[in-house]
Parts: structure tokens; C-alpha cells; sequence
């Protein structure tokens, strides 16, 4: 029997071969768990329930400005987007391109700093010249009112104006009424999907936006990591194990839509699909999805150099400050 750990993480389709047994951890006795809401993984990791979690890079990096910060990462990042669709507009705030939103009053889901917050701010400032401190910010819940998250460490640098929403308000029904001039959230407003001519996105061809940052930059922005217990650092042979059996998982889950090409992703109730993988595979490559950390320095260095830059860590961080050593070389 080996070392027990509880190992929790969302469950997406490339970590489902570790929940239903296609892919095991080699001499780890594992108890896989999922939750409903990604965030409460993070807050049950931060509070001691897994050994082992998913982490959204920004929660697990605001960490290290604690006396002892408690984790270090595997370089698995379940979770990746481009953001430039996560910026939403009140179409009476006068906000026709980027710059734009120097001086107004925007929404922010969960907390100042989430992690779709900091990848569009960031691009925001070193594209467009919009820098935080230019704005006003509401931190709060998109659709649904949520209250702070207290329960990890919450930053704002000098300068910046950032306040909670109300008891009761949501930021779509803020945006949607013009309380706020423009929203950064994960989720998209309900308002929207319902029809409503309110709100916009500030990049109404988003994909062909995406698609060329990409192209330029070769960045498919990171969500989250893996983060790891760090008395447990040391046991190098069931982290790697662990490490394997998630890319084996996402490599089973890349190599079903790879198979299925040539049957035109008959399995798939969305039309036209294959046209569509085969023009992300003729940008993204054959490891559209990668881990390791080569494959993802330049990604990982620009959200630590954000990270810093938005007054979320006090330091610089770099690669080797926050993954485990010996998984630099992958």
C-alpha cells in the first residue's frame, strides 16, 4: 500500500480518466475529489483538506506572501482561456476600444485580482496602456451575491480604489443598469445571455482578437496549477507519479478528439465541429494543451511579472520559487 493522499480537482474532461479509474497513480493510495465550485476547492485546499489540489494561480501565489507559505506547484494547469472575452461593457458608458476604460468604474468577479482579472488587466497594460490605478473597481458576484473570500489573503495596492458590492447587488445587474461602467468576470452575465442590448463585450470578435494574441505571443493563458502540501516536497517518486497519471489524462482525453477526426466527431452533438479542430490544431499544434513548464515558462513568467505589476505579490516570483525542483526540467 502506498502513501495515502487526498487529491482534489475539478472534474474536467481531461481529469476524468483519474476519477473513473482509466488512469491510476502508481504506488499512491488515492482518494480523488471533485466539488461543485471550483473555488471551493481552492479555499478547502488553503484550509487543509487535500494533501494534493488545483489551484487558481493567483490564490496560490498570494500564499506566498505569508510568514511560511504553505505550498509549491506541479506544473498541470487543468484550467486555461484566453480572456479578452471576459471583459463585458454598459453600452451607454462611452467605452468604444480599450483605452477607454482609463478613468471609469469597473466590476471585478470574487475578489480584486481573480485569475481571468489579472491576465486581461495585464494585457490591458501593456497593450493598450490601461493600468489599474486608472481605475475604480467593485469586487463582488456576477449573478449571485457572494461575500469576500476571507479566507485567503486579499492585497490591493496604494492608490487603487476597490470596494465590495452591496449586501444583494450582483455586478451584471450593475453593469446592466450602468452602475458600473464595465465587468471582468469568468462568468458571463446572465443579462447577456439573456438578450440584453445593455452589454457588450469590449472585444466583439474576440475569437479573431484571441487568436492573434496568440499567434504573437504564443500564449494560452493558465488558470490554475496543481499545488502540492509542502512536507510532502520531498517524496520526488509519488509526486511524479502523480504528475504522470494527470498528463496521462489529458492525453487520453486529446487523443479521443484526435481519433475521432476521422469520423467527423460523429460522437458530438455540436455541428461542424471538426472544421473547427482542425483550425485550432493549425495554430495551437499537436500539444494544444500542454504541462510541463518549457512548454509554459513564457505563460507562467507573464502572469508573475502581472501578478507583481497588480499589486498582488510583493515580489517578483519566478519559475523556480514556485514549482517543486525537481519538476523544473519538464
Amino acid at each position: 500500500m502506498g502513501i495515502e493522499l487526498t487529491i482534489g480537482t475539478y472534474r474536467y474532461e481531461h481529469t476524468e480518466a483519474l476519477f473513473d479509474g482509466r488512469v491510476k497513480i502508481d504506488g499512491v493510495d488515492a482518494t480523488l475529489e471533485t466539488e461543485p465550485l471550483v473555488s471551493d476547492l481552492f479555499r478547502h485546499m488553503i484550509e487543509g483538506r487535500y494533501d494534493i489540489a488545483e489551484l487558481g494561480l493567483t490564490y496560490f501565489l498570494r500564499t506566498f506572501d505569508l510568514d511560511d507559505a504553505p505550498f509549491m506547484a506541479l506544473p498541470v494547469f487543468p484550467n486555461r482561456n484566453f480572456r479578452h472575452s471576459a471583459i463585458f461593457v454598459n453600452t451607454e458608458a462611452g467605452i468604444e476600444k480599450p483605452q477607454d476604460l482609463a478613468g471609469k468604474t469597473l466590476g471585478e468577479f470574487a475578489l480584486f485580482g481573480h485569475d481571468a482579472g489579472v491576465w486581461p488587466k495585464g494585457i490591458l497594460s501593456d497593450e493598450y496602456g490601461v493600468t489599474v490605478d486608472q481605475c475604480r473597481w467593485v469586487i463582488g458576484g456576477t449573478d449571485h451575491p457572494i461575500p469576500a473570500f476571507d479566507w485567503l489573503p486579499q492585497p490591493v495596492p496604494d492608490g487603487v480604489h476597490v470596494r465590495h458590492a452591496d449586501d444583494g447587488q450582483t455586478l451584471g445587474a450593475m453593469l446592466e443598469s450602468g452602475e458600473i461602467d464595465a465587468l471582468i468576470s469568468v462568468d458571463v452575465p446572465q443579462a447577456m445571455l439573456r438578450g440584453s442590448t445593455k452589454i457588450v463585450r469590449l472585444f466583439p470578435d474576440y475569437e479573431n482578437v484571441e487568436r492573434d494574441y496568440y499567434r504573437r505571443t504564443g500564449i494560452f493563458p493558465p488558470m490554475h496549477i496543481v499545488a502540492v502540501r509542502k512536507d510532502l516536497v520531498h517524496r520526488s517518486e509519488d509526486l511524479r507519479s502523480v504528475y504522470r497519471a494527470f498528463v496521462e489524462a489529458k492525453d487520453l482525453a486529446e487523443r479521443t478528439y484526435i481519433e475521432d477526426a476521422a469520423k467527423q466527431h460523429m460522437s458530438l452533438v455540436t455541428p461542424w465541429f471538426s472544421s473547427l479542430f482542425e483550425h485550432n490544431r493549425s495554430l495551437l499544434g499537436e500539444n494544444w494543451w500542454p504541462y510541463g513548464l518549457r512548454a509554459n515558462r513564457k505563460a507562467v513568467d507573464t502572469f508573475l511579472r502581472y501578478h507583481h505589476e497588480q499589486g498582488l505579490s510583493k515580489r517578483l516570483l519566478t519559475s523556480r520559487d514556485i514549482f517543486i525542483p525537481e519538476f523544473l526540467d519538464t
